[in-house]
């Protein structure tokens, strides 16, 4: 019963599988696909993927083109541009509320998570690396209790993931420096100011990588 109760509505999980797609870089930016193609790339119908580019489209992850195809579209210097100044003011805010309401297993959990980082940068597995990225951002995001600030935040990742990606794939993951520890560090002084600056740290760094790609 309870199965039922949790489980997805189908077009949510086809959703969800697109997002993922295109958060985690298996669409590159610039790269032309169609609703027929990307139904049956991922096994399902047309309806539910059509559905799922309508919604990724409306986030601006996804832009319409002629002769019914669709891309995520190329970053330049003025969207990025864009992205950091919203990001840099969005996501450290949401950092800080969280860091007021975290509690000690949350930390834990944080711990864990950055630990996948960690493992993902050491053997360079770039789609590793990417999802537990993602996934320590926004369970901390999640702690915060801000639905607007945090959904902004989302859209803001559909937005940018792409280019990471690249990014990754292009220079790999033993550059990075983990600026996650520091936050972890952060939450249990119970300082939600440096819990801030730690993220904000982090974005830097990854928007920077992405400024230099795009510049080559």
């Amino acid at each position: 019963m309870n199965q039922l109760v949790t489980k997805k509505p189908e077009h949510e999980t086809i959703y969800l599988r697109v997002r993922d797609m295109i958060l985690f870089g298996e669409v590159v930016p610039g790269q032309p696909v169609t609703i027929h193609g990307l139904a049956q790339a991922i096994g399902t119908g047309v309806t539910p993927a059509r559905e799922a580019i309508r919604r990724l489209t409306a986030a601006g992850a996804l832009v319409s083109r002629e002769n019914r195809r669709i891309e995520v579209p190329d970053m330049t210097a003025h969207r990025l541009e864009q992205i950091e100044l919203v990001r840099l003011t969005v996501e450290p805010a949401l950092a800080e509320a969280a860091a007021k309401r975290c509690k000690p297993h949350d930390i834990k959990e944080l711990e864990r998570l950055d630990a996948l980082v960690d493992e993902a940068i050491k053997v360079g597995d770039i789609r590793g690396y990417l999802e537990a990225n993602y996934h320590f951002h926004f369970y901390l995001y999640g702690l915060a209790d801000a639905q607007i600030l945090h959904r902004i935040a989302e859209t803001l990742w559909l937005r940018i993931g792409p280019s990471l990606r690249v990014v990754c794939g292009r220079y790999g993951t033993a550059n990075l420096v983990d600026h996650h520890r520091k936050a972890t560090e952060a939450l249990w002084a119970n300082d939600p100011q440096k819990t801030k600056e730690a993220i904000a740290q982090d974005i830097r760094q990854g928007m920077d990588f992405v400024r230099q790609t795009s510049a080559d």
